[in-house]
């Protein structure tokens, strides 16, 4: 194993922030008592939690009280899809999301559409972004919920939700929108946006595993999915993981928007550097609006990107072939078929996904080493 990797699989999970990690590291040895509690520690704790709560809301221009921590974006993205449609009472039973959603929003859509919910599926265009007049389209008088993702985790297209967003509105629809991938790199008004629900997690901005959140708007009434002390709410039962939450507040703070254009200005280079180096190359979703760290890259000539991807850990570079979630199978990435690539592209695509302590100089390596290992399968 190298000594020495250059890591650029961000989408899946970022490194912690060393401030984060001493952060969680001193309250796990002098913050440990349950924030439950009345005594001196627990009330220590609760502040910590309370703190973290104030700095995530600000950041979506949300009230604290308009927060729930959960166990991350899974839990997050459940607890928003699920309940929207319980809390609907069976007044409304159908639910509209996009092809392109990550499993944690696909797979509950898809268990109650068997438990006899109706599920509208809208695919992208090519570009990667869902048309808001495919929305609108789709919206029925029983829809209880429309959950489209802000950036997509594969491609690192944004999606027009303010525009969607508004359309949800107008006809009195639950929005949703799993921003875990975008969150402090992109701006999130939640007002602006017209959400009504909102994903969004830790480790995917140099945070802690483990913890995320879920903005629910004040007014939007959802039941626990578990029951237990009455924990966020009542809808999060469980003693918090108050190290993570505070980890998490943390991380929000060292996010900036300063640091998304340096992403930004990498991965242009990254792709300019690519590009000249391997004829045929190709940039998914080039011309929809992206974050600032993610390239989606279909590769001519190679056998397929598992390979490639091992080939390339060889040499201590990390990159994917496709989200983490899929890592392992055979079968191509339902996203990139939903915007049109064929199951031969899909297998033969990389997604390479960039972070604020990635270098100039690791850059230029991971495009040389990638080109050279596509070149030398075409020959």
């Amino acid at each position: 194993m190298p000594d020495k990797f250059i890591y650029l699989d961000n989408a899946a999970t970022t490194r912690p922030d060393d401030r984060v990690i001493e952060l969680m590291a001193g309250m796990d040895r002098d913050c440990y008592g349950n924030d439950a509690a009345v005594h001196a520690m627990g009330v220590a704790a609760a502040k910590k939690v309370e703190r973290a709560r104030i700095i995530v809301a600000g950041r979506l221009s949300a009230e604290p009280d308009e927060l729930i921590f959960t166990s991350g974006g899974t839990e997050a993205n459940n607890t928003a899809i699920l309940g929207a449609l319980a809390a609907a009472g069976g007044k409304k039973n159908h639910i509209i999301i996009s092809a392109i959603e990550h499993p944690s929003v696909i797979n509950p859509a898809l268990r109650l559409k068997m438990a006899g919910a109706e599920l509208t599926l809208i695919k992208p265009g090519a570009n990667g972004v869902i048309a808001p007049a495919a929305v609108k389209e789709a919206l029925r008088p029983d829809t209880a919920l429309v959950s489209i993702m802000h950036a997509n985790n594969e491609t690192g297209a944004l999606q027009p939700i303010a525009e969607i967003g508004a359309l949800c509105r107008a006809r009195g629809v639950l929005f949703h929108s799993d921003a875990c991938q975008s969150f402090t790199r992109a701006a999130l008004n939640v007002k602006e946006l017209s959400l009504d629900l909102l994903t969004i997690n830790s480790h995917k901005i140099h945070g802690p595993k483990g913890v995320g959140a879920l903005y629910i708007r004040n007014g939007v009434r959802l039941p626990p999915l578990m029951d237990g002390g009455g924990h966020e709410r009542g809808l999060r039962p469980g003693t918090r993981n108050c190290p993570g939450i505070a980890g998490f507040g943390l991380a929000v703070e060292l996010g900036t928007a300063a640091q998304a254009e340096k992403v930004a200005a990498l991965r242009d280079l990254f792709w300019a550097k690519l590009s000249r180096a391997v004829p045929g190359a190709r940039l998914n979703c080039a011309e929809a609006p992206r974050l600032c760290g993610i390239l989606s890259v279909t590769l001519p000539g190679i056998a397929g990107a598992a390979a490639l991807v091992q080939a390339l850990s060889a040499k201590g570079i990390c990159v994917s072939a496709g989200s983490a979630c899929s890592a392992g199978k055979t079968t191509p990435s339902a996203a990139l078929l939903a915007i049109g690539l064929g199951s031969a592209e899909a297998l033969r695509t990389i997604r390479v996904s960039l972070s604020r302590f990635n270098t100039e100089k690791e850059i230029l390596r991971a495009a040389k080493e990638i080109a050279a290992l596509a070149n030398k399968e075409q020959n």
